[in-house]
């Protein structure tokens, strides 16, 4: 029979899974902070690089799940994922590396500060660009540093790939999110390896995770041209605000 415990993990991943398809964000801003906050409530501590380490999972989750449906809907640049995703599998392995070595604190400060960051953009919109143009030179470098994202902070990496997608590459916002989805999964199973390497995977709540951001994921994709961006990007925002509070809390305010 499964534990309360794990239907609550399995809650968080769907959550993870709709959020994070419907928006291109890979799920991890729901994943990591929900983790650490909703464990304890069962008597199950875990630290933030534990939590980050599950969050990759559940990322692939999302790139598997979410860009099937994307895929199916035609929307997935797949020449523009598979020549881009070089950059963000490096730079995953090496933000991957840094989550092994660095403190907690620190993880926890660059992983609020990012959601405070995702917020803003959220709440003042993506420029929207669906004329076609060519892509900024910038464009290699910037999804490098979202792979470093991904790997430091089991984010998925769409809080900077979509709008480098979007801004720097000229590809519609719609086509955006769905390239970053594709672009995530690749990017997840190499940071997936480095953190079982380094003996931080916890398995069974891995599954959980992933077994509700695949039911979660094919959902968002699904829904996503059917609700109203303006409320959920309200709502979204409301949310990373309040767990970039909770992380900045406990880290800092009770020191």
């Amino acid at each position: 029979m499964i534990s309360a415990m794990m239907v609550a993990v399995i809650g968080v991943g769907l959550l993870a899974g709709v959020l994070g398809a419907i928006l291109g964000l890979g799920g991890g801003v729901v994943v990591v902070p929900a983790l650490e906050f909703v464990l304890p409530l069962f008597g199950r501590d875990i630290t933030i690089a534990q939590a980050v380490a599950v969050s990759q999972i559940g990322v692939l989750a999302v790139g598997l799940s979410g860009a099937a449906s994307y895929l199916r809907q035609g929307l997935v640049r797949a020449r523009t994922g598979y020549l881009l995703s070089p950059y963000t599998i490096v730079g995953g392995a090496a933000g991957s590396f840094l989550g092994l070595v660095l403190p907690a604190r620190a993880v926890a400060t660059v992983f609020a500060l990012l959601l405070l960051y995702s917020a803003y953009n959220l709440l003042r919109g993506l420029k929207r660009v669906e004329v076609e143009r060519p892509p900024s030179r910038l464009v290699p470098p910037a999804m490098t540093f979202a792979g470093v994202m991904s790997g430091l902070l089991g984010i998925g990496g769409g809080t900077v790939q979509v709008p480098v997608l979007n801004l720097l590459a000229g590809v519609p916002i719609r086509q955006a999110i769905a390239t970053s989805t594709f672009i995530m999964g690749l990017t997840a199973v190499g940071n997936a390896l480095v953190y079982q390497a380094g003996g931080l995977l916890d398995l069974p709540l891995a599954a959980g995770v992933a077994l509700g951001v695949l039911i979660g994921a094919r959902a968002g994709a699904t829904l996503q041209s059917r609700i109203p961006a303006a409320q959920l990007k309200l709502f979204f925002s409301l949310l990373l605000i309040f767990t970039a509070g909770q992380l900045l809390w406990k880290y800092w305010g009770q020191a």
